[in-house]
């Protein structure tokens, strides 16, 4: 007599249930790609639900991350190969901001970092409005980020340019009302100095510590 228990035919699936079962299976993949994991590991949100649920702004944070990486090696590959060629980093002769209008601000802050850390400063503006601005590093470069925000219009985040420097200038033109700045991050070994001088038609400057 043999112990085997052989299935009954009735419990054997059909092969049209396995494929309905692959098919929904796929579905189910398909959806929790698009509204879980494309918000969260990539910010990328085409249904909206991801920002509903906090995750399209978790991806926000791995790309710029990501980016900010990218943008820190290729700095000190530019930074070696400058200390190669001429043996030593010399600064740049920091141009002088653009003369205050009438109706402008003038502002300097100096901020101190510690490796790793990081720092920010914004300018209250309305939609329009213009602010110069120049700053520099006491030493090596810094990870940077100009951005703005407005948390009564929804914009928690709009990108004006970002990179790794020593210095850097230029103008930002308010998208709309609201925070509109800098962020800096040491990612140096050693304490790093960040000056920032601002001209322009701002009502406020707030240091975010």
């Amino acid at each position: 007599m043999s112990g085997t228990n052989t299935p009954r035919p009735q419990d054997i699936p059909s092969t049209v249930t396995l494929i309905k079962s692959t098919i929904l299976a796929a579905v189910v993949a398909g959806i929790l790609l698009v509204t879980v994991v494309m918000p969260a590991e990539f910010g990328i949100d085409p249904t909206g639900l991801g920002k509903a649920l906090g995750l399209k702004k978790m991806g926000e944070i791995k790309a710029s991350l990501a980016e900010e990486a990218q943008a820190d090696q290729a700095g000190r590959v530019r930074d070696l190969a400058a200390k190669t060629e001429a043996g030593s980093l010399q600064f740049e002769t920091l141009m002088p901001l653009p003369q205050p209008e009438s109706s402008a601000i003038t502002d300097e802050l100096s901020v101190n970092l510690a490796p790793d850390e990081g720092t920010e400063i914004k300018v209250t503006m309305a939609k329009g409005r213009k602010v110069s601005y120049l700053w520099y590093t006491d030493d090596d470069e810094a990870i940077f980020d100009v951005h703005g925000d407005a948390a009564k219009l929804g914009v928690d985040y709009h990108s004006y340019g970002k990179g790794s420097a020593k210095k850097s200038d230029g103008v930002i033109v308010a998208a709309f009302d609201g925070n509109h700045g800098w962020y800096w991050r040491n990612r140096t070994s050693v304490p790093m100095t960040v000056t920032l001088q601002v001209n322009g038609e701002y009502t406020a400057i707030k240091h975010f510590r």
